[in-house]
């Protein structure tokens, strides 16, 4: 059987079963397994007598509260999955015809393009149970025995194990009929237990925390199409049969089949290992792989298989980039000074057991009653193990208090409140350096919308040609018509209309629905009956560099067609030659005019308004143009343009952003506000903001456009990058330079990005902050922290930084003052009086005290934020972690303690008294 034939016997087959809506649908889960699923997951048997519908499992379909009848509801999904998951991993186009194309997969999944399939949630739910769910097979958590397992793998625990067993052992004696000297060997197995238990404790909390970060860091929004309705939902709670809408800098959530779009092009690097990108259309390569990333275009996709049971499942589950093992900045600090003071310590336990050795074997020790405990031979080998063992526990639990193991456990518990904190206020950390060094930041690169502003647009000023329409919907039918073509074609937003007639709902970015919101409530666009009308013929998406989007389509009934471009109004309106006036007639677009009209627009500008600009041409089938590498796809012309109008978007300043903006002057920390809106729309907002003063717009240099900043030589902007305030007109490759000069001149610079092209400035910068609404996959994992859209978190969380850095200062000064006075208590004490003021027990119990309580105590407190940030930023990464002013208190302290403690040592307490009278 031919293909086209197959595919028409799919398509009768199809057509016969929706018109026999009355079935019952027997689900065999017991074949299903026997057969690997290898064969059809349902049996349809056709009786006239039945009389109810049933859906995907056989479930009565008005129980689910479906009215609707249509093959949508009832669907057999007459296709292997395991076939169908290959077609789509191997690329396989035949296989792919023989189903029928998207169209019978579709199908065959009771998918219908338009509508996609039922939002129910019951429904939702027995797809999942019949397909799977787009969720990862979880790595299972490590248990608390293996953590205790791991902290026994010290060799220092497992000495003061087998010392303490010795002790115990050999410690037994009877004086004055009591059972006595296993005190010390019990103290130091409880000592040491009560460690290993916290260690593990500690480390499973950390890896419970870093599995609930990985969750949350796994947990993205996508778009899909559900009941006629466009809709934001989990990845996780994606199903197969659903319709996802993909846009630039999304990631494929699951394998499926392109249906329709334009111009996409995704990164399967991850996947193939190829690197170029990838062309996807419906004729030659509809595949589309889960885990690859959208380049370019935007387009809908079919799902066929969800991560459970797909090859590429692995990339839609990362592990957490928080459990990332690589030592930061502070880490490598704390273990130059760990290593520091433990070879201090050996050194002080090695001459300590070497005087106490000589000392003991040379009958210079005294029991308690003041007898030499060394009689050479005459000594009993039980009382020679004790004495041994006694002076070598000693020796090795002043190497335990000397190593500052304290300091990792810090550390880490600084980090764990730092992250915990920043989840609550909804920002993930993803990479844990970070964390620290968000505290010495010295610069913030910042976007505008979103972060500034509230990302919530809305049309106030509409001007045609030379004059203010109000209302907007004083126009004329033609010029009205235009326009309908230019915001319902040239857009990826949608309008929804509910069925009961309440308001329309409005989807796709701030912008678009701002502009589809005052097109259909203002204006009377019906946006269903135009897109009905005319067909697409080309489409150029939204360009960060031309910052504008453009359409060819063609009317229906008419072989004229017709050219739209949107974008950022100066960028537009260079390319018209003529403008649309108020009356709605054509006039030429002469310098006076043009000069009017840019006049119009820095006006709008000025009041802080994004200009958006519609423009469009009329062409004939003559004066078509094709492209080179593609003789059959036409160009979009961009010259000759007709101007139709200038919407201006308002866009309010964030509450509490320009206290933000006034926190980050006063701790030193200077900010730097780069846009891709006009100069005037940039000073405006940067002055609402508080980034700039109202006299700073007099001053040379601190606002540029993008053109001049990179057109400077080397030398120019190496002297100018420190008085730049406000960058406008900037592409992102500006924003990439400006944060490179800003690294060489010494500073260490925080930067903000959403979009695919801002990835490599969130790589380059010290800090990369991405946007947890806003911002694209791409930009996520490109970036070291992802915050909540709003300015004010970005100083949070350089507060937080800042904090990590004090804790940190204050538990190292709080722990190396009590290593050296236990050091040199013991030291002194054993060197002069062959005795110990502290046993092992002793202090193994306060190492247990301060490394435990101390940090508690030093680390859980909440940072003074005012105070924090009305400091000078923290000093660079190669600077000291213990400042002098640190010296000078750990030993200051150090000595006093020590005075003390020898002093009460030396002399007897009556005796001391006395001494001092």
């Amino acid at each position: 059987m031919s293909t086209r034939a197959r595919k028409r016997w799919h398509v009768s087959y199809r057509a016969i079963y929706a018109s026999r809506a009355m079935g019952s649908l027997i689900v065999s889960k017991t074949d299903c397994n026997e057969n690997d699923n290898s064969q059809s997951v349902t049996s349809l048997l056709h009786s006239s007598s039945a009389t109810a519908s049933f859906a995907v499992d056989g479930s009565d379909i008005s129980q689910l509260g479906i009215q609707d009848n249509s093959p949508q509801n009832i669907f057999v999904p007459n296709v292997d999955r395991q076939a169908l998951m290959n077609i789509v991993k191997n690329k396989d186009m035949e296989a792919l015809n023989e189903l029928g194309g998207v169209e019978g997969v579709a199908s065959s999944l009771g998918t219908i393009f338009d509508n996609g399939i039922l939002d129910n949630d019951q429904y939702i739910n027995k797809r999942r149970d019949m397909f799977g769910s787009n969720t990862c097979i979880e790595i299972p958590q490590k248990g608390f025995l293996y953590f205790v397992h791991d902290a026994l793998k010290d060799i220092t625990i497992l000495i003061l194990l087998a010392l303490a067993a010795l002790s115990f052992g050999f410690g037994f004696g009877i004086k004055h009929g009591k059972w006595t000297g296993w005190y010390d060997g019990l103290g130091i197995f409880i000592a040491v237990l009560i460690v290993v238990v916290c260690c593990a404790l500690r480390d499973l909390k950390q890896e419970i925390e870093f599995h609930n970060l990985s969750k949350f860091s796994e947990d993205k929004k996508i778009e899909v199409i559900r009941g006629g309705r466009r809709k934001e939902i989990s990845v996780f709670d994606v199903v197969v049969g659903d319709i996802v809408l993909l846009k630039i800098g999304d990631q494929v959530p699951a394998d499926g089949l392109f249906i329709n779009g334009h111009s996409l092009q995704v990164d399967e690097s991850s996947i193939t290992g190829e690197s170029m990108p990838i062309q996807i259309d419906s004729t030659e390569n509809p595949f589309l792989l889960s885990g690859s990333k959208v380049l370019d275009g935007y387009a809908n996709m079919l799902v066929t298989s969800v991560v459970t049971n797909a090859d590429s499942a692995g990339l839609m589950c990362p592990p957490s980039s928080c459990s990332s093992t690589n030592p930061t900045t502070l880490q490598d600090h704390l273990d130059k000074i760990a290593s520091s003071v433990e070879k201090v310590g050996l050194i002080v336990a090695y001459v300590f057991l070497l005087v106490m050795g000589i000392r003991y074997f040379t009958g210079n020790t005294t029991d308690e009653d003041g007898n030499s405990e060394y009689h050479g031979s005459k000594t009993d080998a039980h009382e020679v193990v004790t004495g041994v063992v006694k002076f070598v526990a000693t020796a090795v639990a002043t190497t335990v208090v000397a190593g500052p193991k304290g300091l990792h456990m810090a550390f880490k518990l600084t980090l764990a409140c730092f992250v915990k904190t920043m989840i609550t206020d909804q920002a993930f950390i993803r990479n844990l350096s970070a964390c620290e060094t968000i505290g010495f930041a010295t610069t913030i690169c910042t976007d505008k919308t979103g972060i500034l502003t509230m990302n919530q647009m809305k049309v106030v000023e509409f001007w045609l040609g030379q004059d203010l329409i109000v209302p907007s919907n004083n126009i004329t039918p033609s010029v009205r018509e235009l326009f309908y073509q230019g915001v319902a074609v040239n857009t990826t937003g949608s309008i929804y209309k509910p069925v009961s007639g309440s308001e329309p709902e409005f989807s796709g970015s701030p912008t678009e629905k701002a502009i589809l919101s005052w097109a259909s409530l203002e204006l009377g666009l019906d946006m269903d009956k135009l897109k009905s009308d005319y067909k697409v013929l080309r489409v150029k998406t939204f360009n960060s560099e031309k910052k504008k989007s453009g359409v060819l389509l063609r009317k229906n009934v008419e072989s004229t067609m017709y050219v739209h471009w949107k974008g950022a109004a100066e960028m537009v309106l260079e390319k018209c030659s003529s403008y649309h006036d108020s009356d709605g007639t054509v006039k030429s677009l002469d310098e006076d005019a043009r000069s009017k009209i840019e006049k119009i627009i820095e006006g709008m500008a000025a009041s802080s308004l994004r200009c958006i600009a519609f423009a469009h041409r009329q062409i004939s089938e003559e004066e078509m143009e094709y492209t080179d590498d593609n003789k059959t796809q036409p160009k979009l012309k961009e010259d000759g343009l007709t101007l139709l109008g200038v919407v201006g978007l308002k866009d309010p300043c964030r509450p509490g952003v320009k206290q933000a903006v006034e926190t980050c002057k006063s701790a030193g920390v200077a900010i730097k506000l780069i846009t891709g809106d006009n100069i005037f729309t940039a000073k405006a907002i940067a002055t609402e903001c508080g980034i700039l003063e109202p006299h700073d717009q007099q001053i040379d240099g601190e606002v540029i456009e993008g053109a001049e900043f990179r057109n400077y030589t080397d030398e120019q902007r190496m002297k100018k990058i420190d008085n730049i305030r406000v960058m406008a007109r900037s592409s992102p490759s500006d924003k990439l330079l400006m944060v490179q000069c800003l690294k060489q001149r010494g500073h260490v610079v925080a930067a903000t990005g959403d979009g695919i092209n801002d990835a490599p400035t969130l790589l380059e910068a010290n800090i990369g902050i991405s946007m947890r609404i806003q911002g694209t996959e791409v930009a996520k994992q490109s970036s070291d922290a992802v915050i909540h859209d709003n300015f004010a978190s970005i100083v949070k969380t350089v507060s937080w930084g800042r904090s990590i850095y004090s804790r940190i200062q204050n538990f190292i000064q709080f722990q190396l003052t009590v290593n050296v006075t236990a050091l040199a208590i013991n030291f002194f004490a054993a060197v002069s009086l062959g005795e110990i003021p502290f046993t092992a027990a002793q202090l193994l119990w306060v190492n247990l005290i301060m490394d435990i309580l101390g940090a508690l105590a030093l680390l859980t407190e909440r940072p003074s934020h005012d105070e924090l940030m009305y400091k000078p930023p923290l000093p660079g990464q190669m600077e000291p972690l213990i400042t002098s002013s640190m010296w000078r208190n750990i030993l200051a302290q150090s000595v006093y303690q020590i005075t003390i403690l020898l002093i009460l040592n030396f002399k007897d307490t009556i005796y001391f008294w006395e001494w001092l009278g």
